[in-house]
């Protein structure tokens, strides 16, 4: 089989670090890549070298089998059993019908070497095997209202033609990954396919802040309520509530409503809690009536 050059494949020399490697490996995977050459079979062949050259040529071990032994580099294991047997033999039948190495092998010498070991078929075999490589993921992001993902729904999706139908958690975050395997590109030589990762984009187009599963909203209450306590209504997610205000309350003063968040991600009946901050409204104008009203007061509490 014609010996491939990896370091020429990678447009490398043998003095490149590991570095470079991985740089190399990187850009010149991005510019053959089958997706971005469809059809084109020059391409997906030299994918496949720059994968296989890479699976070498990264791996220490590997790399220095390959740059002592060169084509037969898969072999280099058996090579140096081989070379201690011939040496504890000492004169004795050697291999191939008694014809002995000295232990100098240059590469045409140390291929004839493995053609009588094995008969030519070791090194067909270990040629013909390729790596196999898990296809490229495909990216996609979706849009929500942060209603809809109060509760779990499900979408379909059309990725590269195919539609794919999937069931979207309640409680989904903004900037969250989701993956579903096998939903990605085919495998190269037989591997398996790559995923789909859904990167969902939560718009919130309410007055809720949202923290994970927490809800925080800031309302109104009116000077009087505040100042004498009363009953009020607010909004939470799933409606309006009646809420008692106590006499005095301050401003910023904020409270609880125990499970009236947002649903827990994928704890099903699980909710964050709603914390409510009331900001005082201050009456405007006042009447020639209610001012001196006030001053009244103003001087009982002074």
């Amino acid at each position: 089989m014609e010996f491939i050059d990896y370091y020429k494949v990678l447009e490398l020399d043998k003095s490149a670090s590991t570095a470079d490697i991985k740089k190399a490996y990187r850009k010149l995977a991005r510019k053959y890549h089958p997706d971005l050459n469809p059809n084109d079979k020059s391409a997906q062949a030299r994918f496949q070298q720059i994968n296989e050259a890479n699976e070498v040529l990264s791996d220490p071990e590997k790399r220095k089998k390959y740059d002592q032994y060169g084509k037969d580099w898969q072999h280099a294991d058996q090579f140096e059993q081989a070379k201690q047997q011939q040496g504890q033999q000492r004169g004795g039948g050697g291999f191939g019908g008694g014809q002995q190495y000295s232990g100098n092998f240059d590469d045409d010498t140390f291929s004839e070497f493995f053609e009588q070991m094995f008969g030519g078929g070791a090194r067909t075999r270990g040629a013909g095997r390729r790596p196999q490589y898990k296809g490229q993921d495909f990216n996609a992001e979706l849009q929500l209202n942060l209603r809809d993902v109060y509760t779990s729904q499900k979408q379909t999706l059309t990725i590269n033609g195919k539609n794919i139908r999937l069931t979207i958690p309640a409680g989904v975050e903004n900037g969250q990954t989701i993956r579903i395997k096998g939903h990605g590109a085919p495998g190269i030589q037989g591997g398996p396919k790559g995923d789909l990762l859904i990167t969902f984009k939560i718009i919130n187009n309410t007055d809720f802040k949202r923290e994970k599963e927490n809800l925080y909203i800031t309302v109104e209450v009116d000077f009087y309520t505040t100042l004498l306590g009363g009953e009020i209504t607010v909004d939470t997610f799933t409606g309006k509530v009646k809420l008692q205000v106590k006499p005095e309350t301050q401003p910023g003063t904020q409270i609880k409503l125990k499970g009236k968040g947002f649903p827990k991600y994928k704890k099903e009946g699980q909710f964050g809690d709603l914390y409510i901050t009331y900001q005082i409204k201050m009456p405007t104008n006042l009447s020639k009536k209610e001012i001196e009203l006030f001053r009244e007061l103003q001087k009982l509490r002074s």
